[in-house]
């Protein structure tokens, strides 16, 4: 049986992921919308991954036999001052996430929750590849600076992005 306390804090992350899938959707759509059709893409299958993420959690929660209880997830921002400003936002986001999974690591030591530990540090590890990943990206758009060819060449690589189930 599932501690309360980790029932609940895995509900918040479950909330944080999904917030993350919708932060990501708000992001493609502005990307749509500037006609940077593969970082829409990108920004997409960042949204599947984070959704996927929200489930983990679900199930770790239902196979030990505790409730999931979903709230509301608060509305993303919908406009970015450019390009850059939106691979730094996703950057920064990424790291606030890992915060909370830290979070949740520590309380599990807490709280002596050894069967929690698995999952979690699967999450420690893929949140260094999150960070990485919005982090290259960050570093690319700065090197390419106003350059519109450098931006449509990345926009083009960032396209090739596949979600892992195709």
């Amino acid at each position: 049986m599932i501690n309360s306390k980790i029932q609940e804090a895995m509900n918040k992350q479950i909330n944080a992921e999904l917030y993350s899938a919708y932060l990501y959707l708000a992001i493609a759509a502005y990307l749509d919308d500037s006609n940077l059709l593969g970082m829409a893409n990108w920004m997409k299958v960042q949204a599947q991954e984070e959704v996927a993420h929200a489930m983990k959690f679900y199930k770790h929660i239902v196979d030990r036999g505790g409730r999931v209880t979903l709230t509301a997830i608060e509305a993303p921002p919908k406009e970015w001052k450019s390009i850059l400003n939106v691979f730094e936002d996703a950057y920064a986001h990424e790291c606030h996430v890992s915060s909370l999974i830290h979070g949740l690591v520590d309380l599990t030591q807490v709280e002596k929750d050894h069967a929690a530990l698995p999952l979690l540090q699967w999450f420690v590890s893929e949140q260094v590849e999150e960070e990485a990943n919005t982090s290259d990206i960050v570093h690319k758009l700065k090197l390419l600076g106003e350059s519109k060819n450098g931006l449509f060449m990345l926009d083009r690589v960032l396209g090739e992005r596949k979600a892992e189930s195709e």
